[in-house]
């Protein structure tokens, strides 16, 4: 069982050279180019209070950037609207909506868990059903591709709508910190689970990613 989640935890990087197509979501692996338009983004206080985060420079944003791509851990993907995708006069870091990350822990029951997160970052793009699409197209990805069978995410208590959004999905409360106001919640990867993911992702595309410029 270690020497399974140690190969696991090595082929987290498995996503460097993967596009995800859903219907209203494309996944492109965080690259250098997408940083500037991440860095203007993450300056914004809105969302440095939903994702608990602090302000960085751009030059550290792409010092952040190449952490996140060596991390054997961290499992980042940079979300595209589809839409625009499909424009080919559009350049890519103009199609930018969000992020979506897994982060790998460690589990004392050797239950293969990742930390999920999710950022819909352009307001033009919140309503539209790309959050929930993009969390089931990044769940199937974790649990077909890295064998993962539970995942937790760490929400701020005044972020209502991604509280609502995880529940929908099946997330359900493991508990509430009142020093850092966040609600830790889980989904464990049942048959049911399996099936319906399996299900609602059908549609899911994973090919070969090449930059649009």
């Amino acid at each position: 069982m270690q020497y399974l989640f140690l190969k696991i935890v090595l082929t987290m990087r498995i996503n460097e050279n993967v596009l995800i197509e859903g219907s209203r979501v494309v996944f492109v692996p965080y690259k250098e180019h997408h940083v500037f338009r991440y860095n203007d983004w993450m300056q914004s206080e809105v969302l440095q209070q939903l994702t608990a985060s602090e302000p960085l420079t751009l030059a550290e944003e792409y010092e952040m950037q190449k952490s996140w791509h060596l991390d054997e851990k961290k499992c980042t993907f940079i979300l595209l609207e589809k839409d625009k995708w499909q424009t080919p006069e559009c350049p890519e870091t103009d199609c930018m909506c969000g992020d979506v990350n897994l982060y790998c822990i460690d589990s004392d029951d050797d239950v293969h868990t990742a930390e999920i997160e999710i950022m819909i970052a352009d307001m033009s793009c919140r309503r539209k059903g790309i959050g929930q699409e993009a969390l089931l197209l990044m769940m199937q990805f974790g649990v077909t591709k890295l064998q993962m069978c539970r995942f937790v995410a760490k929400i701020g208590l005044q972020n209502e709508p991604s509280l609502a959004l995880f529940k929908r999905l099946g997330f359900q409360e493991e508990s509430v910190s009142e020093v850092f106001q966040e609600m830790t919640l889980h989904l464990d990867i049942t048959e049911d689970v399996r099936s319906e993911l399996n299900t609602k992702t059908i549609h899911m595309e994973c090919k070969v990613y090449e930059p649009k410029r």
